[in-house]
C-alpha cells in the first residue's frame, strides 16, 4: 500500500473514533498504540505500556505500515467517512 493512503488515514482519523488500536508493520511487527501523531513521513505511536526495552513511544514511516487492527467497535457510518463503502455483514 502507499504511504499516501496511510497519511490519509491518520490525518483524517475521526475525532469520535478512539485514536488506538495495533499497527501492523511491514516487518510483521505488531505495534498496541493509545494515541498517535502524524507527520509528513512518519506516524509517532504512542504505547500504553512499555514494550520488552521499556519504550513507550514508536516513530514508523509510513512506507512500513501495513495494516492497522481497530481494537474498538466502529460504526460504518465513521468508516464511510474514511472512504469505505457498502454496509455491515447480514446475519
Amino acid at each position: 500500500m502507499e504511504a499516501t493512503a496511510w497519511i490519509r488515514l491518520f490525518g483524517e482519523w475521526p475525532g469520535e473514533m478512539p485514536r488506538r488500536g495495533i499497527l501492523v508493520t511491514t516487518f510483521g511487527e505488531q505495534v498496541p498504540f493509545s494515541g498517535f501523531l502524524t507527520g509528513e513521513s512518519f506516524i509517532c505511536l504512542e504505547r500504553q505500556n512499555p514494550d520488552s526495552l521499556g519504550a513507550r513511544t514508536l516513530i514508523v514511516p509510513y512506507d512500513n505500515v501495513a495494516a492497522v487492527k481497530l481494537v474498538d467497535v466502529v460504526k460504518p457510518a465513521i468508516l464511510r467517512r474514511l472512504g469505505f463503502s457498502g454496509g455491515p455483514a447480514k446475519t
